[in-house]
């Protein structure tokens, strides 16, 4: 039972990698999955994130196999 993370732009350098695989636990969201993988990186810094390739909040439910996508916000102008 594990669920697949991917990192993009930034995050992937923050992190030092760009994917992990985790053991999946009942009741996980997305909220729980970034404090599992986030190492040092700030939570200040936000993040947009995605399951199974389409955007979600951070209180979505996970589930066995999922895949969890975290992007850094971006701003431009």
């Amino acid at each position: 039972m594990s669920i697949t993370v991917k990192y993009f732009a930034n995050l992937k350098e923050l992190i030092g990698r760009d994917r992990d695989d985790i053991e999946f636990r009942d009741g996980m969201t997305v909220a729980d999955v970034w404090k599992q993988v986030k190492g040092d990186v700030s939570d200040t810094m936000g993040y947009l994130t995605a399951v199974n390739m389409e955007y979600a909040p951070e209180h979505t439910k996970i589930k066995d196999g999922d895949e969890v996508a975290f992007f850094p916000k971006v701003s431009g102008g």
